[in-house]
């Protein structure tokens, strides 16, 4: 193959990758973190009301 066919085939390749990624950051990791971000604020305000304020009245 010619370099321009290399190119060509590499470039398709990259997108391909970049479309992978993309799918799996916003259809895994996004929501991951935020299920995680979510259950570590949750776990602060149950420390915080154990060790400091108490249950609520």
């Amino acid at each position: 193959m010619t370099d321009a066919q290399n190119a060509v085939a590499e470039s398709g390749h990259r997108k391909a990758e970049e479309l992978r990624s993309f799918l799996f950051l916003t259809a895994v990791m996004v929501p991951v973190l935020t299920v995680m971000f979510i259950a570590a604020y949750g776990f602060v305000v149950w420390f915080y009301q154990l060790l400091i304020a108490g249950p609520p009245h």
